[in-house]
């Protein structure tokens, strides 16, 4: 398993937080042309767009020096999803985001992992702030951003349009 990035390891009490390598492909084309979560969002795509999606985000720990992280389950060394940070060129600031696999919803995991992505950005990139922009109806994440902190006032993101932006706070807890 050889990383594709110069993402660092992070790890929690549950998870191991890597850079993405080959053997990631497979569950990351699964997630993004299948997944009902992914449905529900009308954002599903082909395998070859996921293909590209995969590239795109090595590419981004290349550009950024940030990205997602593949994020597995140290008990099992099953990856259940995906967070870090993106930022695309027309975007006006890095957003932490969180994508877990079909079956991994529901245990904490994306809070865990993105509570830790989080401490990395400000101790390590040392950013200041961080947004997350969530689909108005995605009641779910929007309970991940609370919980990690972050508030909305409602106001939508200008890059997409159905999602109010969240801002995390980046004090230490």
């Amino acid at each position: 398993m050889k990383s594709l990035s110069t993402a660092p390891m992070l790890t929690t009490k549950r998870l191991v937080l890597r850079g993405p390598d080959r053997s990631d492909l497979p569950a990351f084309t699964r997630f993004m042309t299948s997944a009902p979560s992914m449905e529900a969002q009308g954002e599903i795509v082909t395998a070859e767009q996921a293909w590209f999606g995969f590239l795109t985000g090595i590419g981004h720990w290349h550009w950024h020096g940030f990205g997602f992280f593949t994020v597995v389950e140290q008990q099992t060394g099953d990856p259940v999803g995906r967070v870090g940070l993106i930022k695309h060129s027309n975007w006006p600031d890095a957003e932490l985001a969180w994508h877990l696999f079909e079956g991994a919803e529901g245990k904490g995991y994306a809070t865990e992992a993105a509570m830790a992505v989080k401490t990395w950005a400000r101790e390590e990139l040392r950013l200041d702030r961080l947004y997350s922009y969530i689909d108005r109806d995605n009641t779910r994440s929007q309970a991940v951003a609370r919980r990690l902190g972050a508030i909305t006032d409602g106001t939508r993101a200008p890059h997409e349009p159905e999602a109010e932006v969240w801002v995390h706070s980046m004090d230490s807890h």
